[in-house]
């Protein structure tokens, strides 16, 4: 019986493994294309390169083409073609030649970032005017900011506002509307038409721009966050809001190459592109900081290139300072930032893509949380905090700590630029800070847990200490030997491996871990990541099926006894530091239901242990 069990066990578990795998796959594969890359290795002469070009020509009847001027150097080449003609070159003689065959992408404008999906920002009932204080910029249209007050954006400016720093925003290009005219701007270029002007065709990339550096305190139109921050524009995406990873990837190297120290990549899809993580990689090394969307599909991941490695992924917040339906969450996501939400979207000027005239329009998504992020970077930089590494780690540092994100809605936290600017000028915060930071993280508080999320250290402790205190009570009066399956069963019904909901691993899903890290009466509600039990789980109802179950078998119905007296000190606990019960609340009545529960899970147990004692 027990080989049996253990089998069990390690076919489930095998079965886990082999699911997160195949998800993690299936994600990063997941994507569109319409053409092929083909990145040549840069040892090989160009005579080579130019043989199996025209070997491409020959066998595929389609013309190899460089995808922009920059493309040349790094040997890559495009061609159309679909999954059947990758699968052939790739187990061609070509691919020997090459690094790497991959599908050229399509990443796009996340869906609630098109301008043709919102209205324009003409009146004050489409957003909620915020009261005018001290230190406010003199833009008529501030007031209606609501993404910038959540920010504490005017308390950042008081230590700088992002001078001699540049952000390249990789886009839809930037048309210098009104409000941008007196933004300081370096040499960009358009991807999309092989040329220098970047101009916009959309209006996305001029909204996300304005949120980073609109002209502030000129009298006009709207504020933005690093005002005096210089804006590289980067055209990578098409009227229609989409472009391809070949471009997106040299954009990137190009604001590497031209002293960009912020990216913004208010786009994103589906798709793990070789090409794209090198250009990233190139980007990070030489000390720039990347920001990217997390994707409006309200998914457990976010899009890529969010989810690549070193690059900030960033959800969505609304007006309520909660996570905004459409954004994406999980793995990926790094810090939040404001996006806004049909109660209120995130106002700047842009243009309007019918007619090319400019206008204030409110957007909302992850595209509108992003610029956010990248604008308080703009303003981290400028305090001499230069290092990716080091301005991430200030960006989460001074994030507002929410305590129960089991799902990561919010990465590290909600953006806050005051205490970033804060952190990141004194290098060392004051005494003051510091407690204040550990209230916030909730180290000051007894109920906290590693990662500030939803699970508590000191009763999940006390959880355990208090099954085995029960067991020992039990053993007083019905002298048992400890086992294994004893120890087993109170862990299971007490904690759970606890220690284990926190882990994320890039790209795979997070549910094996929450499903580990419960104890019984927390299966009920882990997957949701919710806190409050299900009365099914928590309850004496699992720990009376056991019993019956295993009550006949010699070694395992201790496992039964040890997950009836784990249960009852999870109730028992819960009832005191978070009585939370689905349908019950959080009050007098749950704490009483579980109480109750707790008591028959020991009576439970204590009959099954005096079964034990009474003769055959």
């Amino acid at each position: 019986m027990r080989r049996l069990l253990l089998f069990c066990l390690f076919v489930i578990g095998l079965s886990a493994a082999i699911f997160g795998f195949l998800n993690f796959q299936g994600l990063a594969a997941k994507g569109e294309f319409e053409t092929i890359l083909l990145d040549f290795r840069e040892d090989i002469p160009q005579e080579v390169v130019q043989q199996k070009l025209e070997a491409i020509t020959q066998q595929y009847n389609v013309t190899p083409r460089l995808d922009n001027k920059f493309s040349a150097r790094d040997n890559v080449y495009i061609i159309e073609g679909d999954k059947k003609r990758l699968k052939k070159l790739r187990k061609s003689e070509i691919a020997k030649a090459t690094e790497f065959i991959e599908p050229n992408y399509i990443y796009r404008i996340p869906e609630l970032g098109k301008i043709a999906h919102l209205a324009e920002f003409d009146s004050p009932g489409d957003n909620e005017t915020t009261r005018a204080t001290a230190g406010d910029p003199n833009d008529p249209m501030y007031s209606k900011q609501w993404h910038l007050h959540n920010i504490g954006v005017v308390g950042a400016w008081n230590q700088t506002k992002g001078s001699g720093v540049t952000v390249a925003v990789i886009d839809t290009g930037v048309t210098r509307v009104r409000d941008l005219v007196e933004t300081k701007f370096v040499k960009g270029y358009d991807f999309v038409n092989d040329r220098e002007e970047a101009k916009d065709d959309n209006g996305h990339g001029t909204h996300v721009a304005g949120t980073i550096a609109e002209a502030t305190n000129n009298y006009y139109g709207v504020a933005g966050i690093a005002y005096e921050a210089n804006l590289m524009p980067l055209k990578v995406l098409n009227e229609y809001g989409g472009g391809t990873v070949a471009d997106i990837a040299e954009a990137i190297k190009f604001a590497a190459d031209n002293g960009a120290n912020v990216i913004n990549m208010s786009l994103g899809g589906g798709g793990e592109s070789n090409l794209m993580k090198e250009a990233i990689e190139y980007a990070h090394k030489k000390g720039v900081v990347i920001v990217a969307a997390a994707g409006n599909e309200s998914q457990n991941s976010a899009a890529y290139p969010a989810r690549y490695p070193r690059v900030i992924g960033v959800s969505a917040l609304g007006p309520d300072g909660e996570k905004a339906p459409y954004s994406n969450f999980g793995a990926g996501v790094d810090i939040s930032a404001p996006g806004g939400s049909e109660a209120g979207k995130v106002l700047q000027q842009t243009i309007d893509p019918e007619t090319g005239e400019a206008v204030f329009l409110g957007l909302q998504g992850t595209s509108m949380a992003s610029p956010h992020v990248a604008g308080v970077a703009a303003l981290v930089e400028a305090t001499g905090v230069n290092e990716p590494d080091d301005v991430l780690k200030v960006l989460k540092e001074s994030a507002r700590s929410i305590q129960d994100d089991s799902l990561n809605y919010y990465g590290a936290g909600q953006l806050n630029a005051e205490a970033a600017v804060t952190r990141a000028s004194q290098g060392q915060i004051s005494f003051q800070d510091f407690f204040r930071w550990l209230r916030d993280n909730g180290y000051l508080n007894p109920r906290f847990w590693i990662d500030g999320g939803a699970v508590a250290l000191l009763p999940k402790i006390a959880m355990v200490l208090g099954s085995y205190l029960l067991a020992w009570f039990l053993r007083v009066y019905f002298p048992f030997a400890w086992s294994w399956t004893l120890s087993s069963g109170l862990i299971a019904g007490s904690s759970g491996l606890f220690f284990l909901k926190p882990i994320y691993i890039f790209d795979l899903p997070q549910w094996p871990f929450r499903l580990l890290g419960s104890s019984i009466p927390e299966l009920g509600n882990t997957l949701q990541g919710t806190n409050a039990f299900n009365p099914l789980f928590a309850s004496v109802l699992i720990p009376f099926v056991l019993v019956a179950l295993l009550l006949g078998h010699s070694q395992w119905k201790w496992f039964a006894i040890g997950t009836s007296l784990g249960v009852a000190a999870c109730l028992g606990v819960s009832a005191v530091f978070d009585p939370a019960v689905w349908g019950l609340g959080s009050g007098m009545v749950a704490r009483i239901f579980l109480i109750v529960n707790a008591l028959l899970c020991l009576g439970l147990a204590r009959l099954a242990v005096k079964n034990e004692e009474q003769p055959a």
